[in-house]
């Protein structure tokens, strides 16, 4: 394990999927087991006031409790309102073909604001709409390209390893890879 410590941006579909503690769909496993090795590497939970909302409102009693140790073992940073940056925004909604796909990216931004004012590290189960269209985006929106994005149900991203190995900015996760 690497004693180095990274600030991670997790999701609220993290906390929803967790479950209960005996909650034994694989999905709730792997979500469980990634935040318990995130704990145990002492990495960082990141989240802004508009993040932690969503966590409110969507997390299992497993993430609930879960959150409430990293408080209490001071691996919670609670970011400070993060400034908007209106370019990033007006090329995100740009680059959405669709209304639902722009509220989409609208509501998942806030993500990559959070990952851009911190280790640039998201970790995230949106694979099919906010993942896929950041990709894209990062081809043309430069500093989209160094975000990093881990999807703790994706076994062959190896995640639990990725964290133990100090959460590097591996190419092959990044946005722009």
């Amino acid at each position: 394990m690497v004693d180095e410590s990274k600030r991670l941006v997790v999701d609220a579909s993290i906390a929803r999927s967790c479950g209960d503690a005996t909650a034994t769909y694989p999905t709730s496993v792997r979500c469980r087991d990634f935040l318990l090795v995130l704990r145990d590497c002492k990495h960082k939970v990141v989240m802004t006031q508009e993040i932690r909302a969503e966590w409110d409102k969507h997390q299992s009693r497993f993430a609930r409790q879960w959150l409430r140790g990293m408080i209490s073992r001071k691996q919670f940073i609670a970011l400070p309102a993060v400034s908007i940056d209106q370019t990033l925004w007006e090329a995100i909604e740009a680059m959405a073909d669709t209304d639902p796909q722009r509220a989409a990216m609208v509501k998942d931004i806030l993500l990559l604001e959070a990952a851009l004012a911190t280790d640039r590290s998201i970790v995230s189960l949106d694979e099919k709409t906010a993942r896929r269209f950041f990709t894209q985006a990062a081809q043309k929106i430069a500093k989209l390209r160094e975000i990093v994005w881990v999807n703790p149900d994706r076994l062959e991203e190896e995640p639990i390893e990725w964290l133990k190995a100090g959460a590097p900015a591996d190419a092959e996760r990044m946005l722009g890879f």
